[in-house]
């Protein structure tokens, strides 16, 4: 593999056992967290999660905290599915959020990941056990490169919603990601795109994708096996309101990935992330596409709370005067 085709691999970000998280219904240290390798949710991933992201607004001295209620009514869905019953309404969960990121008071973008897991250590596969709830943070800037990303269709093709449900962020459910992603990565390719079963195109390793053909801007439907997405959501929101193109749900062929004009892939760690190549094909241009230029503007303003036309997208969370004690 020659440096020119090797992969970009994914930034990494960690947490500080010094940061403060909730877990076990108070706000403790990361670093005094411990759970027992015979834990369920590890042995089994029995688990949910979100991922929520707070960008700083420098200006302002506070972190805009993008979509918060919604994340957390998926989570609430998501729970529901697998049988956790969360100790907060979502209006509390919201609360310890702006919380946690109070205490740990970061000056830079943040990732939020609320998980509940079932926390019996108990060998036996079942739902019927008792589940702990954790909420942390860790700093987070561009999870992959925004300019253009190299793809490849994967031979993994997406778990059914039959089999696991595509509705919910599942723990368990990322094996699927991260065998599409290792094949992606050892071909020299920064992310994969998952097929349907039946080989409708579904969404990339864990974002939503878009596609701009012939004057308008497409995504699979809800029934290709997708997460639906909250980012995605957004996009379609902004598209049909700042952009003059009609967007379109509908079923997408593998091959129009190749005719398209342009590809981007959208999610909370994604954002928005244009493609310029696919299984060796390069998309439109080969460079980052009007549309998708257009929609990183619009959604970075949206997101660090600088369009008041979008003040209802992110709750402000005054940091500047937080504590790290």
């Amino acid at each position: 593999m020659t440096d020119q085709t090797q992969q970009r691999e994914r930034k990494a970000f960690t947490a500080s056992d010094a940061d403060w998280m909730y877990h076990g219904g108070g706000y403790v240290r990361m670093g005094g967290v411990r759970l027992s390798p015979a834990t369920h949710g590890l042995n089994y991933g029995t688990g949910v999660f979100e991922g929520i992201r707070a960008y700083w607004n420098e200006q302002k001295e506070t972190l805009q905290v993008l979509k918060l209620r919604e994340h957390y009514e998926r989570f609430e869905q998501s729970c529901k599915l697998l049988r956790i019953d969360l100790p907060h309404t979502i209006d509390e969960l919201c609360d310890i959020t702006i919380e946690v990121l109070k205490k740990n008071a970061p000056r830079e973008d943040t990732y939020i990941r609320p998980l509940a897991y079932k926390s019996a250590t108990a060998i036996g596969v079942k739902l019927a056990l008792d589940a702990e709830l954790s909420i942390f943070t860790v700093p987070m800037g561009n999870y992959v490169e925004l300019t253009g990303l190299r793809c490849a269709v994967s031979s993994w093709r997406r778990t059914s919603d039959n089999a696991i449900p595509a509705r919910a962020k599942l723990t368990g459910s990322y094996i699927n990601t991260a065998l599409a992603v290792d094949e992606a990565q050892r071909g020299g390719y920064d992310d994969a795109i998952f097929l349907t079963e039946d080989g409708q195109v579904s969404e990339a390793s864990a974002a939503n994708i878009f596609i701009v053909r012939k004057g308008a801007l497409s995504t699979p439907t809800g029934t290709a096996d997708i997460l639906e997405g909250i980012t995605r959501d957004a996009v379609m929101d902004l598209a049909r309101r700042e952009l003059d193109i009609p967007v379109i749900a509908r079923d997408v062929d593998r091959t129009e990935l190749y005719a398209a004009d342009e590809v981007f892939l959208t999610g909370t760690g994604f954002q928005i992330a244009p493609v310029t190549e696919i299984d060796g094909r390069v998309i439109g241009s080969g460079k980052v596409g009007p549309v998708a230029e257009r929609l990183q503007e619009l959604y970075f303003r949206a997101a660090r709370g600088e369009n008041p036309d979008y003040a209802d997208w992110t709750v402000a969370v005054d940091v500047a005067n937080g504590s790290r004690d």
